[in-house]
């Protein structure tokens, strides 16, 4: 994949790099990105979401865990759009930690959560990113974020290694 002229990613894009599917895939567009720097992406939240049929049916919230999730999908699409690879279907990106997340406001049927990652740094095969999410220009979530990507074939050994 060419992605070195365009930088924004349309879903059939985004489903070739990352390798979720609904109800998992939490990105829906990347609007920009820069190679060692940063990508800003969103996610359409609906009514539809599965998971707001138990969190919660009286007033519906995307969790946080899954808040977390879609920051650490656009980090990952990072991740490749820097190393100008497609992953294949041995390739898994697994988080390694998550450090000072906070959520400041809730996400709702109707949101448009916008994603902004850094890298912070990449280290020994471990990249390190600082995560924002907003809705309307508030601050809905801010995490650091620790992933390593991984061949299917080496899944067992440590981070680091």
């Amino acid at each position: 994949m060419t992605t070195t002229d365009n930088k924004t990613l349309d879903i059939t894009q985004i489903k070739r790099m990352l390798p979720h599917r609904y109800p998992l895939l939490l990105v829906d567009r990347v609007l920009t990105w820069e190679a060692n720097k940063s990508i800003t992406a969103i996610k359409n939240v609906t009514v539809n979401e599965e998971f707001f049929n138990g969190h919660f049916p009286h007033k519906p919230v995307m969790p946080g865990v899954l808040m977390i999730e879609a920051l650490a999908q656009t980090a990952a699409l990072l991740s490749f759009l820097t190393m100008n690879v497609t992953p294949d279907e041995n390739s898994v990106v697994y988080f390694v930690g998550i450090d000072n997340a906070r959520f400041k406001r809730p996400v709702g049927p109707g949101d448009q959560l916008k994603m902004d990652v850094e890298i912070l740094r990449v280290s020994r095969g471990i990249w390190k990113y600082k995560g924002v999410g907003t809705v309307d220009g508030q601050v809905a979530l801010e995490a650091e974020l620790m992933c390593t990507i991984r061949s299917t074939a080496d899944a067992g050994q440590p981070a680091g290694q």
